[in-house]
Parts: structure tokens; C-alpha cells; sequence
């Protein structure tokens, strides 16, 4: 920097050049910090339907509700007879601090049990509202806790679960599709209660604090479609 920068001048210029790399390193540790425009998150609606039936066997998925995202929620595009429901997530249903809450191109698969249906769906399905009215993530979340501890979301029931295995999911940069698993939503509670995140366990725990419940995580060997995973691919 020329000295012959008057003091006040260098100090300016110091602080622009500290601001600049500092929105730098933040938009390359968030690679997605805001909301992408909303037509971004929308799929076809026949696509969505096949994905979301991909994430159970047929013989699950083909008498589900399935569930498809409109620019204003999700509303039933098949009418279901055995009490699953189908459909697919965004990334808004992640925890608050994930990396692709905003990832314009997460797509999440889940079939749902009926318990998961009364239970856990609902999360997904406010969460979603909230959104895509306009609110913040912060917004969303101060709702969410109001939500629950008004009980104007049920707390979860034993037994609460989803089929997650569908090859054609997108589970977020760094993930792609993961493995075909099984999710059971519990409330709150220790991963070592399950065994799950220790060395050689086939069980993995995510918490997810702000839903107010804790994610096991049980990896299958197989796809929907009956094929074999393929770990090497992941």
C-alpha cells in the first residue's frame, strides 16, 4: 500500500478489504446462505410422483398417499389405501445449522408409515407452509417450537418410521443418494440407547434438536427396485 496514503485512508481501505474477504469465506463455508427463488425447489408433477413412490417397494409405495410440493405446500396428488404416505423433502427439513437447508437441488424421498404419518408428517408439512409464505429460518423455527410445545404438532408415536430407498434421491452436496435405509423417528433421546455412531454398529443417530427428536439412521442392502448398493459408488 503507497505511503503516501493518508493514515484515515489506509484505515479504510483495511477495513473494506477485511469486510470483503470476510463475505468471501462465508459465501464459500455457505455455499447456499439464502433461499434460492421458489420455482427452484418445484419439480414436474408426474417426476415427483415416481420419486417420491421410489422410496419404497412397490409393494408399499403403489397403495400410498403420495404427496406433491405446489408453490404454496404440499396438497395429494394419489389418493392412498394403506396408510403410507409418500412424498418428497427439501432441504428446509434438515437441522437449522445444515449446509444445504438452502440447496435448491436436495430432493429427499420418504415413504412414511401410518404412525410417522400422524406424527412426523406434520413437521414437514408446516415447515414447508411457513417457508414458502416468506419466513425466515429463523421464523420458521420460533413457529416450529411454538408448534410443539403448544402440541399443535402430536409428539411422536412409538413406532414412527420411513422408507428411504430410492436411487435417484439427492440428499445434498457431498451425500448424493447415501444408502437405501430405514429412518425411526423417536423423541429425544441418546444414541447409545440404540448403539448407534459406535465402531462397527450398522446404526447411526442424527438429533435433531429443533424438531424435538432424535433420527435413527438403519442402512438396508438394497434399493426399492430390488438392486443391490453399491457402497463404492458413495
Amino acid at each position: 500500500m503507497p505511503n503516501s496514503l493518508q493514515p484515515k485512508t489506509r484505515i479504510l481501505l483495511l477495513l473494506l478489504l477485511g469486510t470483503a474477504w470476510q463475505a468471501h469465506a462465508q459465501a464459500t463455508n455457505t455455499p447456499y446462505p439464502t433461499m434460492a427463488p421458489p420455482e427452484q425447489y418445484l419439480m414436474d408433477r408426474n417426476a415427483e410422483i415416481a420419486l417420491a413412490r421410489s422410496a419404497a417397494p412397490d409393494s408399499i409405495a403403489h397403495d400410498a398417499e403420495v404427496l406433491v410440493m405446489t408453490r404454496h405446500g404440499y396438497e395429494t396428488a394419489v389418493k392412498g389405501t394403506n396408510g403410507f404416505v409418500c412424498l418428497v423433502e427439501r432441504g428446509w427439513t434438515a437441522p437449522i445449522d445444515d449446509s444445504n437447508f438452502w440447496n435448491p437441488k436436495l430432493r429427499g424421498p420418504l415413504c412414511l408409515n401410518p404412525a410417522a404419518v400422524r406424527t412426523y408428517l406434520p413437521h414437514t408439512i408446516k415447515k414447508t407452509d411457513w417457508i414458502l409464505a416468506g419466513q425466515s429460518k429463523a421464523q420458521m423455527f420460533d413457529h416450529l417450537k411454538i408448534a410443539l410445545d403448544k402440541k399443535e404438532i402430536p409428539p411422536l408415536e412409538p413406532g414412527a418410521m420411513s422408507y428411504m430407498l430410492s436411487k435417484d434421491g439427492f440428499l445434498g452436496d457431498g451425500n448424493g443418494h447415501w444408502h437405501p435405509h430405514l429412518m425411526f423417528f423417536v423423541p429425544f433421546a441418546e444414541a447409545k440407547t440404540w448403539g448407534a455412531n459406535l465402531p462397527g454398529s450398522p446404526v447411526f443417530a442424527g438429533p435433531a434438536p429443533e424438531d424435538q427428536l432424535t433420527i435413527f439412521f438403519v442402512p438396508v442392502a438394497k434399493w426399492s427396485d430390488g438392486t443391490a448398493d453399491t457402497p463404492h459408488e458413495h
